[in-house]
């Protein structure tokens, strides 16, 4: 029987309709094995002894004088950070220049790996790149938010095979990420707790719903799951912002729950295409009593289709109980 589910957080409304759906097996993609592409490939820019394809990094991971992590300036930056940010009129359009910074995190040396089969240090040294960036990007005066994210495959935006992520910063805090906090801030003036802390504690409650759990996080797919396999990370204490991560024994933790998740997606699901977003808070809300960083998790297992594009309301074709019952069954192998 269908059914409306509520995002307790943002309000959106889902519909849940697994009677127009598959089996959890059948939504396995079958892609190609990472170890089907060669570990170094001679034209990829991120590849070791092609550095100077990339612009000059500004940070570096390294390891016994070889780098691990690196971070560049995105070469072909949709923005550029030269530009100024101030608002004008087109007639009675407003309008801004293309201010922004852009850069690529590439995650590893080797061209044939992803984080799902990485080592926990490996995963851990990425995360840290990360959250060093947020850190460094946020003193910039111009910027309000920072995005990291992680596209995988081609149905999700990249048509690189060698690990990385990005990280965007812009001078604009958009209504898509602007509207939750406002309704986090309603009800936290309501009820006088973190709407997300709430959700997490539903879900720890509820116990159905749950993927993966250490002392400091928890990994769901959620009550209100968009599409089928969504798997979120949530941080079980109260932290607005990724950036108050600590930098050592925290890191490593999520880096484990991370790498578990992804490795159940890619050995359960057959290396699907997915993206990942941190969503943190913008700058200068990073100690705010009612907003509270996660990672969001999408499989491209469906497309939003014309009625999602209209009403916003996404039609979930698998249960999420489902779907975390059979990721948990998944082992998360390397």
């Amino acid at each position: 029987m269908p059914e409306f589910r509520q995002n307790l957080a943002t309000k959106e409304w889902i519909i849940l309709a697994p009677e127009r759906g598959k089996r959890p097996s059948d939504m396995i993609q079958n892609r190609a094995s990472l170890s089907a592409y060669p570990q170094f490939q001679d034209d990829c820019p991120f590849c070791p002894g092609n550095e100077g394809q990339t612009e000059e990094p500004v940070l570096t991971c390294q390891r016994d004088g070889d780098w691990q992590v690196r971070v560049v300036p995105n070469k072909y930056a949709a923005l550029q950070p030269h530009l100024a940010t101030t608002r004008t009129w087109v007639g009675t359009f407003l309008a801004a220049k293309g201010f922004g910074i852009a850069e690529v995190v590439v995650e590893h040396p080797r061209h044939n790996t992803t984080p799902a089969l990485m080592e926990l240090e490996e995963v851990a040294n990425m995360l840290r790149a990360y959250r060093q960036r947020q850190v460094e990007i946020s003193k910039n005066e111009k910027i309000n938010l920072v995005t990291i994210f992680r596209n995988h495959g081609v149905q999700a935006g990249t048509s690189l095979v060698h690990p990385h992520s990005q990280i965007i910063a812009t001078p604009i805090v958009p209504p898509h990420v602007r509207f939750p906090m406002e309704q986090a801030v309603m009800h936290y003036d309501k009820y006088g707790t973190c709407v997300y802390c709430d959700m997490v504690g539903e879900e720890l409650r509820q116990g159905e719903r749950i993927l993966v759990e250490s002392d400091n996080f928890i990994a769901v797919c959620p009550f209100a799951a968009r599409s089928p396999f969504e798997c979120r990370i949530y941080p079980k204490k109260h932290q607005a912002s990724f950036t108050l991560l600590n930098d050592n024994e925290e890191i490593v933790e999520l880096a484990w729950v991370l790498r578990e998740i992804l490795g159940k997606l890619y050995h359960g699901l057959g290396n699907p295409d997915y993206n990942y977003v941190i969503r943190s808070s913008p700058i200068g809300d990073e100690d705010t009593r009612h907003l509270h960083w996660y990672i969001v998790i999408i499989p491209k297992i469906t497309i939003p289709a014309g009625f999602e594009i209209g009403s916003g309301i996404y039609i979930n074709t698998l249960a999420p109980e489902e779907a975390a019952r059979f990721l948990r069954d998944i082992k998360a192998e390397r």
